[in-house]
């Protein structure tokens, strides 16, 4: 029998809380809600989850801050959801590691869209090989730079060392190590990452770039690996 997708629910507010325990549990989802920073924490390490959604205001911390404090401990996409429905508050958002933003009030149908989405795109990508590296014994992607992909992990592995990504940077990596030498359009980049319907902009796109770059370059100012080809996007050199 498969087990059920486990989704963390972080929200303060009873009613809105309480809606999305009842609805994602009728559509078989196994929920657990929090209403603290703190309880989040707790429940990442003891509850596993699968999918996190995570409120932009808490009583004990920012939503972004939290984001942050997750990504330096796991790569589980994360869908933000808030009231705040400017441009700069999405992309601090997508900054901190979200993988989507929803503002409030949204659809349910919507939000399961969306996480179903990233979710279809997390459980394919440990059988997508990439196109132009060989398997290794132990599991990763092995390329000419030293630069690998563990795809069972969802880390990018730098002569021998794996480095913690978010959801959308592997995402980007994965294409990039597909394709090794072909420019990716920030459109292209998009799509690839979020779909057309979800949010993302250039500018989130530029913000998960720089990210890589420090993950995987010597020197960020003047990168080996991740070119940026003027007037149109990025591309991967091995």
């Amino acid at each position: 029998m498969t087990s059920l997708t486990r989704v963390l629910v972080i929200e303060d507010d009873p009613i809105i809380g309480e809606m999305l325990t009842l609805y994602l549990s009728e559509e078989q989802f196994n929920v657990q809600r929090v209403d603290t920073a703190k309880d989040g924490m707790h429940a990442l390490d003891h509850f596993d989850p699968d999918i996190i959604l995570l409120d932009l205001m808490l009583p004990d911390s920012s939503g972004s801050e939290l984001c942050d404090e997750f990504r330096q401990q796991t790569s589980t996409p994360i869908i933000v959801t808030s009231m705040k429905s400017a441009v700069g508050d999405r992309i601090k958002a997508i900054s901190a590691g979200a993988d989507d933003y929803l503002c409030k009030p949204f659809s349910l149908q919507e939000l399961k869209a969306r996480m179903n989405a990233v979710l279809r795109r997390t459980s394919g990508s440990a059988v997508e090989q990439p196109l132009s590296a060989d398997k290794r014994s132990d599991g990763t992607q092995a390329s000419k730079s030293g630069i690998s992909l563990d795809v069972e992990r969802r880390t990018i592995v730098v002569d021998d060392r794996h480095i913690d990504t978010t959801f959308s940077e592997y995402e980007i990596m994965k294409l990039f190590v597909q394709h090794p030498a072909r420019v990716f359009s920030r459109e292209e980049l998009i799509n690839a990452v979020r779909g057309i319907d979800s949010f993302i902009n250039d500018r989130a796109i530029d913000v998960h770039i720089t990210n890589l770059r420090r993950k995987i370059e010597k020197n960020p100012k003047e990168p080996r690996f991740i070119k940026t080809v003027w007037g149109v996007g990025y591309k991967y050199v091995n």
